[in-house]
Order: C-alpha cells, then sequence, then structure tokens
C-alpha cells in the first residue's frame, strides 16, 4: 500500500457535505472490527487503511445477527455486488463522518487500491511544478476557447441577404471648369421676395397602382319624402284643425282590451327603473367635468410628490420614544393607532430596568380631529413590538411584547371617543373631557414560563373562515370568529395561540347552580372580563421549530407571512356583524370543539414564508407529524432556505393584488419573490447606500411600493416606469424611518402613514399618479412577473449546460494531453531503436566484407 497522504483541501471541503454514491459510511462496533479483522490504528491504520472482506463473511454475518447486524443498512447493496471481495476503507479523519466507508461499486475499489503509487508521482510533480512557478515567466497566448458564445451573437447579428450595391455620382463633364457669371436680382422680381421652386410630377418616377384594397358594404336603398308644400310663389292660405278623441266606447273597448294589458305589463318594471334613476341622477352634476379622469387634468399640473397631510406627535408620551409599530383602525375613518417603545439599547435597558417598570409603555390612538392630545391610551405591561386588529371584531387588539408576552384589549366600551367628532360629536364631548385622554388596561397576558423567550417582532390573526387542529391541519371554524393567532420572535419557533378555553366536562347540577348564583367580581379598574380566562395561564398550542437546512442549529425568524386563505363560508352561511357577536356569543362563551366536530378544509395553503435575523429567507410548513419511536408531535424542515439580505429581514409583506408574490426588505437591498419559484428572486435590487429599513405594498396599485430608509428618506418604486432604480425619492424626516402604512379614506384621497425614529408620525397625501391604476396594470406587472420567472428558469438551464459543456471540454482537452505525451515517447523510442539496428547492421556489413577480402585493413582504419 501507498504512504500516508497528508489531507487534502477538497476532503476537507466534502467533510460535512454528504458523500459520493459509491461509497456508504458505516459504524463497526469493537466486536464486528474483531470479527473481521480491521480493528482501528491496528489492523488498519492510516497508512494502511484498505482491508478486503469477502462477501460470504458478510452475508453470514446479516443471517446470523440480522437487524443488528453493522452491515445491515447495505444488505441489499452487498447482495447485488458483482464480485466475491468488498473494499472496506478506514476513514481516520472521518471525512464522511464515520470511522469506516464501504466501496459499493467494483471501478471504484480499482481506482482506490491501483492508482495510490501513481498520486504520489503525480503529488511530487504538483509539488516541483509549484517551486518552479515562483519564478517569473512572461505570460504566453493562449487558442480562443468557444463556451457557445459565437453562436447566439451569430443568431442576433443582421447579415446581407443580397450584395450591395455602389452607386457613382460625378457631373457633367462640359460644366466641370465652366465659367460662373453672378448677377444682381430685385427681390421685388419674384414672387414675395423669392424664386419660387413648385412641386411638379416627373414621369420618370412615377409608380402605376397594380392593386388597390377598397371596402363594399351593402346598405338598404333610401327613399327620401317630405311632408311640407313647395312654394313656388307666395300665397295667402290659412289652416285650422281640430284634436281627433276616443268616444267613450272606443275607450272602455280600449281599456278592456288584452294588448293595452300586455303591453303595460311588459314595459312595467322598466317604467318603474326609469322613475327611479330619474330621482336619483345628480340633475346639477357637470357632466363635462365628471368625464375628466381626475381633477388634475383639467388644469394641466401633475403632482407627484408626497404632501404632508397632518403629523402626530405627543410631548409627554413620545420623548426619547420610537414608533416601533402603526395600524390603521380596520372600521373608523382617521384613526390610526401607534405603538411607543423606548429608544434604549440592551445594555442600557438593563441598567434603568427600574426606571422602566415604573415608567409603563402605551399604545396611542389619534384622530385626524384632534392632532394635539391622543384619544385613547392602551397600557402596556412592556414595551410592544407588533400588535393588530382582531378581522372579525376590530375591538380586539392583539399585541406581543419585547419580554415574550402577548397582550389582548378590549375598547369595545370607548368606540364612541374614537368617532369622528365632525359628525354628532357634541354628546361625546359633553360626557367626556377632551384634555383627559383614557387608559385602557389589558385584559389578558400570556404566562411568561409558556410563551416566547424573546421579544415578539411579528403578530397576525387567523381569519375567521377556518382554524388550526392541534396538528395543524386546517379545519372549518363553526362560530365564524377570529380566535387563533400566530406569533413569532427570535427564539427559533413560531407559536399558534387559541383564545378559546379548553372544553371542560359535564358538572353536576348543584354545580352549575353554585356556580349560577356566584356573583361575578367587580374589576376596580374597569377591565371587562372578556379574557379572564386567559390571564396568566395562556399557553400556546401549536409549536413551529426552524431547524436548520444541512447543519446543525435553528432559524431565529423575525418576520413571517400567511397566505390570505380568505375562502367562502362552507356552509353558506355569512360570517356574523359585530352587533350579532356582541348580542350573541363572546370569546369567553366559545370552547374548543373536539376533534371529531371538526371537518378538515383541503383548499387552505398551510406553507408561511419566514424571515430571519441573517438574512435568510425560509419556506417551510407549519403542519405537525407524529414521531413513531417516542408519538410526539414534531415540526417538519423548512423546504426552502434562500440567503439573498446580509442582515436582518425587516419586512415579509404579500401583495394585495397577488397573492404569491412577497416583498422582503432587509440591510440595504430588497428582493419580490415568487412563491412555487425555488430558484430565488424574481427581482433584485442593486445595493443602496443607506440601509433600508422597511417595506409597504400599496393599496390601490399593484406595481407600486414603498421603501423606508435609514436617512429618513422614502423610494417609491413603480415597475411600470423603471424596475433598477425609484420612479422617485423623497426626503420625510432627519430620523430612521420605521414603519409605513397605507389607508385609503376615499377614491380621491389615498393616506400614507410614516413613523420615524424619533417618535413622529407623519400623516402623507398620495398624489392620484401613485393611486389610480388604469385597467391593464394588473395585467401588464403579472405578464411583467411571469417573464421574470421565464428568465429566472432560462438561467438556470444555461447555467447547466454551460458547466456541462465545460466539463466536456476539460475532458476533451485532458485526453489530448495524454495522446500528444504518448506518440512523443513512441517515437523516440523508434528512433532510438532504428539507431541500434543501423549500427548493427553496418558492423555485419563489415564482417562480411572482411570474411570475403573485399574491405582492406587500411580501409577499415580510414572508417575507424
Amino acid at each position: 500500500m501507498s504512504s500516508k497522504r497528508p489531507k487534502s483541501k477538497e476532503a476537507s471541503k466534502i467533510k460535512g457535505k454528504g458523500h459520493p454514491d459509491y461509497i456508504f459510511p458505516l459504524v463497526l462496533t469493537s466486536a464486528t472490527q474483531e470479527l473481521f479483522g480491521c480493528q482501528a490504528d491496528e489492523d488498519v491504520t492510516g497508512e494502511n487503511p484498505y482491508k478486503l472482506l469477502k462477501k460470504e463473511d458478510i452475508i453470514k454475518d446479516m443471517k446470523t445477527r440480522a437487524s443488528v447486524s453493522d452491515f445491515s443498512p447495505v444488505k441489499q447493496l452487498v447482495l447485488d455486488y458483482p464480485e466475491d471481495e468488498l473494499l472496506l476503507v478506514f476513514d481516520r479523519d472521518f471525512t464522511y463522518g464515520q470511522s469506516f466507508y464501504l466501496v459499493l461499486t467494483v471501478e471504484a475499489k480499482e481506482n482506490i487500491l491501483k492508482p495510490s503509487v501513481e498520486g504520489d508521482e503525480e503529488q511530487m510533480e504538483h509539488e516541483e511544478k509549484e517551486e518552479e512557478m515562483i519564478v517569473p515567466k512572461t505570460p504566453e497566448s493562449h487558442p480562443w476557447i468557444s463556451l457557445g458564445s459565437e453562436q447566439e451573437i451569430k443568431e442576433e447579428s443582421v447579415t446581407e441577404s443580397r450584395p450591395r450595391l455602389r452607386y457613382k455620382i460625378s457631373p457633367l463633364q462640359r460644366r466641370c471648369g465652366a465659367p460662373v457669371c453672378f448677377s444682381d436680382r430685385s427681390a421685388q422680381d419674384g414672387k414675395e421676395g423669392f424664386v419660387e421652386c413648385p412641386s411638379y410630377q416627373d414621369k420618370s418616377f412615377s409608380i402605376r397602382e397594380m392593386e388597390k384594397h377598397t371596402a363594399i358594404q351593402a346598405s338598404s336603398d333610401t327613399k327620401n319624402s317630405s311632408t311640407q308644400t313647395l312654394w313656388k310663389h307666395p300665397k295667402n292660405i290659412w289652416t285650422q284643425y281640430e284634436p281627433r278623441e276616443f268616444s267613450l266606447e272606443e275607450k272602455e273597448h280600449h281599456l278592456r282590451s288584452k294588448n293595452l294589458k300586455n303591453f303595460i305589463t311588459s314595459v312595467l318594471i322598466r317604467f318603474e327603473i326609469s322613475l327611479q334613476q330619474n330621482y336619483i341622477t345628480d340633475v346639477f352634476c357637470d357632466d363635462w367635468t365628471a368625464l375628466c379622469e381626475d381633477e388634475g387634468a383639467l388644469t394641466g399640473k401633475t403632482e407627484t410628490q408626497l404632501k404632508e397631510y397632518q403629523s402626530f406627535m405627543d410631548l409627554h408620551f413620545s420623548k426619547e420614544k420610537t414608533i416601533s409599530h402603526v395600524h390603521w383602525h380596520p372600521t373608523i375613518s382617521g384613526v390610526i393607532a401607534v405603538a411607543m417603545t423606548e429608544r434604549l439599547s440592551l445594555e442600557e435597558r438593563i441598567d434603568n430596568s427600574t426606571k422602566l417598570l415604573l415608567n409603563p409603555s402605551y399604545i396611542l390612538f389619534w384622530n385626524f380631529t384632534d392632532p394635539i392630545n391622543p384619544q385613547l391610551q392602551l397600557e402596556c405591561p412592556d414595551d410592544v413590538l407588533c400588535f393588530q386588529f382582531c378581522p372579525s371584531d376590530p375591538n380586539i387588539i392583539a399585541g406581543g411584547c419585547m419580554n415574550g408576552q402577548i397582550v389582548l384589549w378590549d375598547i369595545s366600551a370607548h368606540v364612541e371617543r374614537l368617532q369622528d367628532t365632525r359628525s354628532g360629536g357634541k354628546n361625546i364631548s359633553n360626557k367626556l373631557d377632551k384634555n383627559e385622554t383614557p387608559v385602557v388596561r389589558y385584559c389578558a397576558v400570556s404566562g411568561i414560563e409558556n410563551g416566547h423567550k424573546a421579544p415578539i417582532t411579528d403578530i397576525q390573526w387567523l381569519p375567521e373562515t377556518f382554524e388550526l387542529s392541534k396538528l395543524g391541519i386546517p379545519v372549518e371554524n363553526a362560530s365564524r370568529v377570529s380566535v387563533q393567532l400566530v406569533t413569532c420572535a427570535p427564539d427559533c419557533c413560531v407559536l399558534f395561540w387559541d383564545l378559546r378555553p379548553p372544553r371542560v366536562v359535564s358538572h353536576s347540577l348543584t354545580e352549575v347552580k353554585q356556580k349560577s348564583e356566584e356573583k361575578p367580581l367587580e374589576n376596580p379598574h374597569g377591565v371587562p372580563n372578556t379574557f379572564k380566562h386567559l390571564n396568566l395561564t395562556w399557553k400556546p398550542f401549536i409549536r413551529v421549530s426552524l431547524p436548520k437546512l444541512g447543519s446543525s442549529g435553528e432559524y431565529s425568524p423575525l418576520k413571517f407571512s400567511l397566505r390570505d386563505n380568505t375562502v367562502d363560508c362552507p356552509s353558506g352561511d355569512k360570517p356574523l356583524q359585530n352587533a350579532e357577536r356582541e348580542e350573541g356569543c363572546g370569546f369567553a362563551q366559545l370552547r374548543v370543539p373536539s376533534a371529531k366536530q371538526q371537518k378538515p378544509m383541503e383548499n387552505i395553503s398551510t406553507k408561511l414564508y419566514v424571515g430571519t435575523e441573517d438574512g435568510e429567507l425560509v419556506y417551510t410548513d407549519w403542519k405537525m407529524e407524529k414521531d413513531n419511536d417516542s408519538g410526539r408531535l414534531l415540526s417538519t424542515k423548512p423546504i426552502h432556505r434562500f440567503l439573498v439580505h446580509d442582515t436582518l429581514v425587516n419586512t415579509v409583506t404579500r401583495s394585495p393584488f397577488f397573492k404569491d408574490i412577497i416583498l422582503t426588505v432587509g440591510s440595504f437591498s430588497f428582493a419580490i419573490w415568487k412563491e412555487g419559484v425555488t430558484n430565488g428572486p424574481i427581482l433584485m435590487s442593486a445595493f443602496s447606500r443607506t440601509m433600508r429599513t422597511v417595506g409597504h405594498w400599496s393599496l390601490s396599485r399593484p406595481a407600486v411600493f414603498f421603501i423606508g430608509k435609514e436617512d429618513g428618506s422614502i423610494e417609491i418604486w413603480d415597475l411600470l416606469q423603471n424596475t433598477h432604480e425609484p420612479s422617485q425619492s423623497q426626503n420625510i424626516s432627519s430620523a430612521a424611518i420605521t414603519c409605513i402604512r397605507t389607508s385609503c379614506i376615499s377614491s380621491k384621497q389615498h393616506l400614507l402613514a410614516v413613523s420615524d425614529r424619533l417618535g413622529t408620525l407623519h400623516i402623507l397625501q398620495i398624489p392620484w399618479t401613485l393611486r389610480r391604476s388604469s385597467n391593464s396594470e394588473r395585467q401588464i406587472v403579472r405578464k411583467y412577473f411571469e417573464k421574470e420567472e421565464e428568465r429566472l428558469e432560462y438561467f438556470e438551464k444555461r447555467q447547466i449546460k454551460h458547466e456541462k459543456k465545460k466539463k466536456e471540454m476539460e475532458a476533451e482537452e485532458q485526453r489530448k494531453k495524454t495522446e500528444l505525451v504518448m506518440p512523443l515517447k513512441q517515437e523516440e523510442e523508434l528512433e532510438a531503436e532504428a539507431l541500434k539496428e543501423y549500427e548493427q547492421f553496418l558492423a555485419l556489413e563489415k564482417d562480411i566484407l572482411k570474411n570475403m577480402g573485399l574491405l582492406n585493413e587500411t580501409e577499415d582504419s580510414s572508417d575507424m
């Protein structure tokens, strides 16, 4: 066997990244090593790592010890092996993860055993070449290598289909060198002071029209008639007429006729609609102005910049704080909620922990009618990084705190204060003092030991059309109330929560009477008892972990995006309205149904995108699987993992027009993804000079989205104009942008809420160019995304084709080198053999000539 060779760099790269198909790593116990004579560092060593095992002995061991045998994983491969001996290699460096590996093919066995000596010689030659390479040499020119690009150039180039025509133009010889005579001319001689050169038809250049396209249309014969008398000369005439009326008998006859009744019945509906339209139509509306698409077209001046509509900042609650999250109220127009957090680092939070406990955090509700004082304050146990309104009941709000807890609020008692005070707000102003902002305490908070171990960075409600079982399977939601929500935090897990108490065992009649006679506890702080069953005992019912692909460890999620699974009600019933929910059923009356009553729904997607701390985008499934051995519920491994951004992924949001289009923002770039495309992002932006902090889609235009930056500016991207640079950029604040949210107040007023790190909320008015969508814009953007998807597929196929061609060319070059070396050696050997034979022939010739006496000694000496 060959001597020990140093561990190559390729082996170190292969370690931990799988193994070739022709080997199988094995774990051999000490008993198996002693039985087959392959004890580590005794029978096989690093210098002599090879051991040939008989196929019969391996089969006998598998029959004797059955599944206990160490060769049971490769039973079928050993039975299919064509030869009688298999090669076992001692992997001392654990290159493929185990101490031994078995060679499964005859070709691999011969390549491992035979070329060991040649490998050493090649290594010595390689070291000698490296020493020679130290000497500087002038670069040598190499022949051009084709990679297939000349074929593409040839296809795109324009070739001439016929030879070019050459013309020579020269003046007449009789005019060359002729004298020129200039004379004066009066401007009045010519027509209007100049000489007219009218055009004329040249018969030599006239083209005869051989064919002409004409259109023919058939029409009915027309006939003109008139009723006026032609007066050839004026005459004095007079006319007298009287109306013709039906008699009483004729009137009765027509009124009783069936034809009149049928006619009135047939036109009655159309007649009523026409009367209603006359009453509804605005007679004072200017139809000419209504034909215009927008007021900007009348003046001729189009505004493209964002205008500041209003700004909110409280000197007490916003001082030295930043805005972590912004959300518009889903039903009340002009109301926006803002979460305030301390602008401190981790070390500063630890040093000022006692001060932070004494100063609680708040979520402020602002109204356009009062830009100075907030309308409502939601008290939080800790700084809230994200919150969201319940889709089925906007009075229920869920938020995620920095200490890993989930908080629930019920603001149903303060809805009147949030209403617009411009219409009917006099009674409210009498009851409540505007200067005193009411503080709403939280109804329930989750337990610290069962929740997240890190700050909750994203939260989202599940729609009321479905809910999840404990296995993560979508089932029908019979209550039509959103009772489940999803959260994520950098503690490497995504949690699913249920607001309903579990179904309890039926109690006796006496216990029911006692509970009914008991009076409910009065809350001194006025907190509603909507979620009293969850306070400090709330825990998730599904925990989805995110193990890394190909390595140990887990992903740390920051943002996630669920597919908008808004489906129709399976039973045909419409979702309950807010008034019906308040009177009929509440969150406290709902119970978790049994698994037998739940009907699974197959048309719900269970996939979600997760953005991590390391700039990765993970595509995974939240469904749980049971372990066959332990019976525990385990999370499935992620399906795909993409690494695009350098640092934190701060935005993962779906387009409101395309449910499979996702926008991610992180570090200095952003990317647009399409669900189902695994080649990479369909659009990747160039790196910006300043960090991008947040992104948000437009609600009215499919091609527009907004990107916030660290320098306080906003980039407005319009894919219909440019895809490599923003259509416009506007500076909003001097601090970093933290959150962006859009809202459609009316068809002519769209607002953009932008918050910064200094605690100021800017409300900007979106111009009509960014809010008005054309009829074909959605189709154009969809086609653009489809073309980008095709481009990715073409690029991947072309890359595979070039790699394959490159490997073939390298193999061809290697074959040519071997063919060139062998003939040179053969030619030198042939020349040496021919020279030796010629010398032997000359010696034989001399001997024959001497024996015949034809060669004298003098000639022989002269030849010498």
